[in-house]
């Protein structure tokens, strides 16, 4: 068989994907065996790969593929959101460029363009996620909009609103004047910017020259003022009790309040209220019956009611208004300020407080299930610092505004007769139904109704994904969703656990009445390696599908996981998947140097073969088990670190270097098979975080049928392994390792062959082993002695003392100073762990076990200066 001196990436990876989508091993269909499902997070369909979802999907890609090879049925389903903002604004930004006006185009005409841009655009990310080796059941890939999931959605919506928790009203939204939409909450980011904060002067009524003064960040909104707001126990502002001020530029007189809402210390202790652009003032407005003047339209521009700088920018009347202030003697003081401006979470403009109809979902019922089963842990967080974050959201939540105002996406399913009354309906024909229901019209028909223009929040469609991908809301008795329901694990990042993952448990406990997966693992973000967030602006974010032609699939996965610990962010560098890449070249040498070997069944096997398999078996064991404790705390970083730091130092450095033959001789056949054994094992164990290279090798391994794969192989067991023989085998690599480091501190070429000699103590000595000593350190014999050997160069393992006579190559001024060395180091350490045994809180407050270690310690540091000075004495001699 042909071995290829290089692992050539690119070749082997479009082989294998195409490989394992003919033979259909991603695809699930229900049976009898436990199921594993993960819900992919949908990303946007407007979106292509970044690097959070290299990230993302490599992690649930490793979950996935391990528990298929556990023997589970495991289920993967991918899709796509339709992301309503972002999508229509991808669209209207290219009908803008052929010259094509949203508005001049009717609802369904803009439509027909929104799906040719999502059947053109939509299904981009979902091929590169297939480059980087996701397993993805991709015959059930959904979308938010396709025909079941969109009537899950209206289905849910008519349902919450037939019990009580779907409502309209006109309240205090958060404005996007870009997508010209309410948004929610967890929709604006807060950002830290520098302002100005204006001091302006407002005249009492019927005086010349008496003024109250109030700061502001926003001067335009003062053409909306409806009252100025003072603390009734503030005795500055006695005298103007029942009395009003004029609102500069535009005189108009309002009533000065007082109310406790006020903070006496904060700024000048006199608030202006503008209810219809402030949440708080808002709320104002309405105990006090305020008028509320609406001075903004829905693109941020001033409306007529603003009476000044109609029809301008808000930030551009922010410039304009302030010199007509000063003009008019308004303003009496201007300083730079620091505060927090709410943006877009979309759109990245900043958002306007403005009252609006909007749709609202009430949450604090519908919540109660989702808080509870997430601090009682039925539903377990990684890392379990979320629970915290997660409650005190859920524990103050507020209403779900669930309307936007797009044409792209779930439309409400709310119908309008002439007089303004409603009906709720899942169709057109329901609600005529229902509309002739309501008002005894039997001959009403579809015209005489209105649907609602708005849509449902994006959010409103992907909190029922867990459910909707198994058609558990339009068929909640179906055989899928009885037996995928609840999904096993979900893998998100933390910024959305607001908006998705709480959202989620509670749709799962109001549709399903159970938890909608039963493990959440936050990942963090990705970072460049200065800590700084990855942007295009920047040009600190690389492009994924780059970084896998140039390293490999398996070397970016694996670059993605050596530093990225759950909830932890990951400071990103090419290194990172250069090493991945360099892991993958390691692996494919061991596996050429194996296949290289000539094997002859005549021989017998050496018994330092025999010993080091038997070790390395007992460590694979031990790995195996230390790999399933891993996986169950989601420790996923340090599983793949493991079995990195296995294959490259046990496997590769230790267990091959002792079994392979001589140069030019041949293996014996028992020792061959056994390693290859060991090597089948080892790929399986890597397989998840590795796919690519461990299909190649593992079919090169062995002669293998038609069909077979390694990622439907069998994972090895955790067995039985016996930990004397592993920290036994610590101990030869350690006696192993000093012989080397004398030889390079002495230039003793390794070809060199050398005699052992050995003082044994209480630990550190192995018999047994002495075989593969000798094979790895090029000795020629090991002798047992009772002392010092004189003028030789020396090691110590645990208690047990290593002599190497080197002749010419000796050099006792080197040794004495390495003694002298270590002699100074240990009674350095003696000395630390002395200062914490005199401490006598430490000793009566700590564990028994701990302080029963720092006494070992003493001992240790104790019998190691003692030998240490002999061995320097008779050196001096």
């Amino acid at each position: 068989m042909e071995i290829a001196s290089k692992y050539n990436p690119t070749e082997v990876e479009k082989k294998w994907y195409s490989y394992w989508m003919e033979n259909g091993f991603f695809h699930s269909e229900p049976d009898n065996r436990e199921p594993y499902t993960i819900v992919i997070p949908p990303p946007n369909v407007t979106g292509v790969l970044h690097m959070g979802h290299m990230l993302n999907n490599t992690i649930q890609d490793i979950l996935v593929r391990r528990a298929r090879m556990k023997g589970k049925n495991a289920c993967w389903v991918p899709g796509t959101d339709h992301a309503s903002i972002a999508t229509e604004a991808k669209v209207v930004n290219k009908l803008r460029e052929a010259g094509i006006d949203k508005h001049s185009l009717s609802r369904d005409e803009f439509l027909k363009h929104a799906w040719d841009w999502t059947h053109k655009h939509g299904g981009i990310i979902l091929e590169q996620l297939k480059k980087l080796g996701a397993s993805c059941d991709w015959d059930r890939t959904t979308f938010t909009m396709d025909e079941q999931r969109s009537e899950s959605v209206i289905r849910v919506f008519v349902d919450l609103y037939k019990k009580g928790y779907i409502y309209r009203g006109v309240r205090m939204v958060n404005w996007d004047p870009q997508a010209k939409t309410a948004l929610s909450d967890e929709e604006v980011i807060y950002k830290e910017v520098q302002s100005k904060l204006y001091y302006l002067k407002y005249q009492i009524e019927g005086s010349e020259d008496e003024f109250v003064t109030i700061a502001t960040t926003r001067p335009e909104t003062i053409l909306g003022d409806t009252a100025v707001c003072v603390h009734p126990e503030d005795e500055r502002f006695f005298h103007l009790k029942g009395k009003r001020v004029i609102v500069p530029l535009i005189n108009r007189a309002v009533p000065v309040i007082q109310d406790e809402y006020v903070d006496m210390e904060f700024g000048t202790g006199c608030l202006k209220i503008t209810p219809a652009h402030d949440v708080n003032d808002y709320t104002i407005g309405l105990k006090y019956n305020l008028e509320s003047i609406d001075i903004f339209n829905d693109d941020g521009t001033l409306s007529e009611s603003a009476g000044l700088f109609i029809g301008e920018d808000r930030f551009v009347v922010r410039e304009k208004i302030v010199p007509e202030l000063q003009k008019a003697g308004n303003i009496a003081l201007i300083e730079d300020y620091t505060n927090k401006v709410g943006y877009s979470e979309r759109t990245d403009v900043v958002i306007e407080p403005k009252l609006s109809a909007q749709w609202f979902l009430k949450m604090e019922d519908l919540a109660k299930p989702a808080l509870e089963n997430v601090m009682n842990e039925n539903i377990q967080f990684y890392p379990p610092k979320f629970k915290n974050i997660y409650r005190h959201w859920m524990s103050n939540i507020k209403d779900w505004c669930i309307s936007r105002q797009l044409w792209w996406g779930h439309r409400i399913p709310v119908y309008y007769l002439h007089d303004g009354s409603f009906v709720v309906a899942n169709n057109a024909e329901e609600a005529v139904t229902e509309a002739r229901m309501k008002t005894g019209n039997p001959d009403l028909g579809i015209n005489d109704l209105r649907q609602d223009e708005d849509v449902l929040d994006t959010w409103f469609s992907s909190w029922l994904w867990p459910v909707s991908v198994f058609d558990g809301i339009n068929n909640p008795d179906n055989p899928e969703i009885k037996y995928y329901y609840p999904t096993s694990d979900l893998v998100t990042a933390p910024d959305i656990i607001f908006f998705w993952v709480a959202r989620m448990i509670i749709a799962g406990y109001e549709y399903r009445n159970d938890l909608p997966f039963k493990n959440v693992y936050f990942t963090g973000m990705v970072r460049d390696k200065q800590g700084r967030k990855m942007s295009k602006s920047l040009g600190n974010s690389p492009e994924p599908l780059e970084l896998i032609e140039k390293f490999g699939a398996d070397g970016v996965r694996v670059g993605m996981l050596l530093c990225s610990p759950a909830g932890g962010d990951l400071l990103f560098d090419e290194s990172l998947p250069q090493q991945g890449m360099s892991f993958s070249t390691k692996i494919w040498n061991a596996f050429r140097l194996v296949k290289s070997w000539e094997v002859d069944d005549a021989i017998s096997q050496p018994l330092h073969s025999q010993l080091a398999i038997d070790w390395f078996q007992h460590k694979l064991a031990e790995v195996n088990r230390q790999m399933d404790d891993l996986f169950e705390k989601y420790r996923i970083s340090d599983a793949l670190m493991l079995i990195y730091t296995t294959v490259r130092d046990e496997f590769s450095g230790w267990l091959l270097e002792t079994v392979k033959p001589a140069y030019q001789m041949p293996v014996d056949a028992r020792t061959y098979s056994e390693v290859i054994t060991l090597f089948d094992h080892l790929l399986k164990i890597l397989h998840p975080f590795m796919p690519f290279i461990t299909e190649e090798i593992w079919q090169m391994l062995e002669e293998r049928a038609k069909g077979e794969s390694i990622m439907v192989s069998t994972l090895p067991k955790a067995s039985q392994y016996d930990s004397r023989i592993t920290e036994a085998f610590e101990n030869v690599k350690e006696a192993v390792s000093g012989i080397r480091k004398i030889r390079l501190d002495h230039a003793v070429p390794n070809r060199e062959v050398l005699e052992l000699f050995v003082q044994p103590g209480d630990k550190g000595f192995e018999q047994e082993y002495l075989p593969v000593v000798l094979k790895l350190g090029n000795l020629n014999k090991v002798c047992v002695v009772n002392g010092e050997v004189s003028g030789a160069a020396s090691f110590r393992v645990k208690s047990t003392n290593f002599y190497l006579p080197l002749g010419e190559h000796a050099d006792t001024e080197e040794e004495l100073r390495k003694l002298n060395d270590e002699l100074t180091y240990t009674k350095g350490f003696l000395q630390s762990v002395m200062k914490k045994l005199g401490n006598d809180r430490f000793v009566s407050g700590a564990p028994k076990e701990v302080v029963d270690k720092e006494m070992a310690k003493k001992a240790d540091a104790e019998e190691k200066i003692r030998i240490l000075e002999e061995r320097i004495a008779s050196l001096k001699a």
